[in-house]
C-alpha cells in the first residue's frame, strides 16, 4: 500500500477501501501462512473458511510459536484501540522479518451500527475487507442466532403442546412430557442489535393456538451461551457434548431441561458446523488474521477462540491473540478460563493504554459523543496523566499476579504530548515494567517496530504463569476472589436471589463451574460512574446465570444488562450505499 495514505484526512472505510485495491487473493494467503488449497472453504476471493480439523491433523507434531494476549487498561466509553493495537503489533513484527498470524473476535452489529463502532481496528492497522467483516464475515453470528432460537422455539413448543395435550394424547406422537415450568424459562432469544425494547417481552399473546403466554427476554447475540461454547471447544465433539447440556428451563419439581431433553441439541449443533472453522482474512499489509467468536468480555466470555489460537500456533513463530475490553474482565477471563481450557500460556502480555484514557481516569470531564473532546484532552495535562497512572498501576499488578511482567503499549494519538507521554513511561520504569510508545495507526507495521522488539524481548524472558483459583474452590470463593483481588473491592454483597442459585448449585455439585462475570467495562467496579480506582467499594451480584453446556457461571454485577440499548444518536444514520459502485460507506 502506498505511504501516502494520511489517516489524519481519511475516514476508517475510505483508508480500508484504497488497500483492498492491493489485497492478496485468499488462496495467496492461505499458501503464504502454510495452509493448503484443500484446507480452505472459500467465501469469494478474500475471504475463506479453514477447515481447523485437516490442518491441525497435518501439524500436530509441529511445535508451538509464541503466545501473545493484548489486553488495555480500563477504556473510555469510546474503546482505545486494542484491536487496532493488535494489528499493529502483527503488522510490526512482520516487518522485523517473523512469521505471525492474529486472531480476533468478530465485530457484533450492536456496537458497528450503535455507539463504538466496527471491530477491524483504525488507520493504518486495520483487518480488511472492511465492508465483508463489518456485515456478517462468513455467517458465524447468524449461524448462532438460529443455533439459540431453534432451542427457544423447541422449548415454547413443547410447553404448548404440554398445555395442548393429554398424556396419552403425549404418547400417541412419540414425546415425553417434560413438565416445563413457564416461570423458569431460563433461556432469552437473542438478536445482533442493541435494542432496549426487546429487554423484557410478553409471548404468546392471541388465542390458545398461538403459544403459552409468558415473559420473555431478549440478549445480544455474542451472550449466548453458544458463542461461549463455540469460543472454548476444541473439536465437533466437544461442540455436539455442549450444545446438550445446555439448560432452557426447569421443569415444575425444579429440575433442568436441557437441549438433549428436548431432542433438539443435534439440531443447534448442525448449524454450527461450519461456524466452529475460523475465517481467514488479512491485515491491510498481508499478514493473515483468523477472526472467530464474538465480542463483549463484559457480558461475555469476550476472547478469540481456542481453535483460532491453535491454528495460529502451528502455523506462526508468534501469534497474537486478543481479548476484550480491560485487564479486570478481559485478560482475567483470559488468563482463568480459556488459558486453563486450552492448556496454553502466554510468553508475552501487551497492556495498550492511551493518554486519553489515563486523563479519563485522572478526572478529566467525561467525553460525549458527537461533540468536541473536551479541551483537557487536548491540551498539556500531565497531573491528569499523573493521576491517572493509579489505573494503570492497578492494571499492570492484575497481569503480574499471573506470573507475567507486562509490556505497555502507549497507543499513541496524533494530539498527545511528549512531556505526558514521558510521564507515563517514567510511571512504568520505576514499577519495572517496559512501556513503548507506537505510532501504528498513523504508520501501520513501521510504527510498531518499538513495540515488536519489546514483545520479542518478553517472549524470550521466563514467567511464573498461574492461575488466580483452583478448580475445586467453591463459586463464592472464586467471585471473591475476582472482586477482591482483581477489581479491588472491600467486600462482595450477594442479593437473595444470587445466595438462592449459589446454594443450589453447591447442593447439586457444580463448583467446578469457571466464573465468567459480566460487570460494566467502565469502572473497576460494578459502578460506571466509578473511574480511576475506587476506594472502600461493594461488589453487588444481584443475580447468577448458569451456563451449564459452556460450565461457565455467569454472576450479574450492579445494573450491567445482557441486551444494550441503541444511543439517540446511533453510527446507523451515517452508513450508506454508494449507488454507482455498490460499496458501502460510513463504516467506521
Amino acid at each position: 500500500m502506498k505511504r501516502k495514505t494520511d489517516p489524519t484526512k481519511m475516514s476508517t472505510w475510505e483508508i480500508a477501501y484504497q488497500a483492498e485495491k492491493q489485497m492478496k487473493k485468499v488462496f495467496e494467503l492461505a499458501e503464504e501462512a502454510g495452509i493448503l488449497p484443500e484446507e480452505l472453504i472459500p467465501y469469494g476471493y478474500y475471504l475463506a473458511k479453514v477447515d481447523y480439523a485437516k490442518v491441525m491433523k497435518r501439524l500436530k507434531n509441529k511445535p508451538n510459536g509464541k503466545y501473545i494476549n493484548v489486553t488495555a487498561i480500563v477504556p473510555t466509553p469510546f474503546g482505545e484501540g486494542k484491536t487496532t493495537t493488535t494489528i499493529g503489533l502483527i503488522q510490526g513484527l512482520a516487518k522485523k522479518g517473523k512469521k505471525v498470524s492474529g486472531a480476533i473476535r468478530q465485530p457484533s452489529s450492536g456496537p458497528t451500527f450503535n455507539l463504538k463502532g466496527g471491530g477491524t481496528g483504525g488507520g493504518l492497522s486495520q483487518v480488511i475487507p472492511l465492508e465483508k467483516i463489518s456485515f456478517g464475515l462468513t455467517g458465524d453470528i447468524n449461524a448462532v442466532m438460529n443455533a439459540h432460537n431453534l432451542g427457544m422455539v423447541a422449548l415454547t413448543s413443547r410447553l404448548h403442546y404440554e398445555e395442548m395435550y393429554s398424556d396419552e394424547e403425549f404418547a400417541k406422537i412419540g414425546l415425553k412430557r417434560l413438565n416445563i415450568d413457564p416461570k423458569r424459562v431460563e433461556f432469552p432469544w437473542i438478536i445482533d442489535f442493541c435494542a432496549q425494547a426487546l429487554r423484557k417481552v410478553l409471548i404468546g399473546l392471541g388465542e390458545k393456538k398461538d403459544g403459552v403466554l409468558m415473559e420473555s427476554k431478549f440478549w445480544i447475540a455474542p451472550a449466548s451461551e453458544l458463542m461461549a461454547i463455540l469460543s472454548i471447544v476444541k473439536d465437533l465433539k466437544d461442540l455436539r457434548q455442549r450444545v446438550g447440556n445446555i439448560v432452557l428451563a426447569y421443569d415444575k419439581k425444579g429440575k433442568p431441561i436441557t437441549a438433549e431433553d428436548l431432542e433438539v441439541a443435534g439440531a443447534m449443533t448442525a448449524w454450527l458446523v461450519e461456524a466452529i472453522n475460523p475465517t481467514l482474512a488479512q491485515t491491510m499489509e498481508g499478514q493473515p488474521v483468523f477472526i472467530h467468536t464474538g465480542p463483549f468480555a463484559n457480558i461475555a466470555l469476550g476472547q478469540s477462540s481456542i481453535i483460532a489460537d491453535y491454528l495460529g500456533l502451528k502455523l506462526s513463530d508468534y501469534h497474537i491473540t486478543e481479548s476484550g475490553f480491560g485487564a479486570e474482565i478481559g485478560y482475567e477471563k483470559f488468563w482463568n478460563i480459556k488459558c486453563r481450557l486450552s492448556g496454553l500460556s502466554p510468553q508475552a502480555v501487551v497492556l495498550v493504554v492511551t493518554l486519553r484514557a489515563l486523563k479519563y481516569h485522572g478526572g478529566a470531564p467525561i467525553p460525549q459523543k458527537n461533540k468536541p473532546l473536551p479541551q483537557e484532552y487536548q491540551s498539556l495535562r500531565p497531573d491528569l496523566v499523573e493521576k491517572g497512572c493509579e489505573l494503570l498501576s492497578h492494571c499492570i499488578n492484575i497481569i503480574q499476579k499471573s506470573g507475567i511482567k507486562p509490556v505497555v503499549c502507549i497507543n499513541r494519538f496524533t494530539y498527545d504530548f511528549k512531556e505526558e507521554i514521558e510521564v507515563v513511561k517514567r510511571f512504568c520504569q520505576e514499577m519495572g515494567v517496559v512501556a513503548v510508545c507506537s505510532d501504528h495507526w498513523l504508520k501501520g507495521g513501521e510504527g510498531a517496530l518499538e513495540l515488536a522488539e519489546a514483545v520479542i524481548e518478553a517472549c524470550e524472558t521466563p514467567n511464573n504463569f498461574s492461575f488466580l483459583y483452583e478448580s475445586k474452590e467453591t463459586l463464592q470463593a472464586k467471585i471473591e476472589k475476582i472482586a477482591k483481588e482483581i477489581y479491588g473491592a472491600k467486600e462482595v454483597c450477594f442479593s437473595p436471589l444470587a445466595e438462592q442459585k449459589l446454594n443450589q448449585l453447591k447442593n447439586e455439585d457444580l463448583s467446578e463451574l469457571f466464573v465468567c462475570m459480566a460487570k460494566t467495562s467502565l469502572s473497576l467496579s460494578d459502578n460506571p460512574k466509578l473511574r480511576g480506582v475506587p476506594k472502600d467499594w461493594v461488589f453487588n451480584v444481584r443475580d447468577i446465570m448458569v451456563f451449564r453446556g459452556a460450565r461457565l457461571i455467569v454472576p450479574i454485577s450492579g445494573e450491567i444488562n445482557l441486551m444494550p440499548g441503541t444511543v439517540s444518536n446511533p453510527r446507523f444514520r451515517k452508513i450508506e450505499v454508494d449507488l454507482k459502485t455498490g460499496k458501502i460507506i460510513g463504516i467506521e
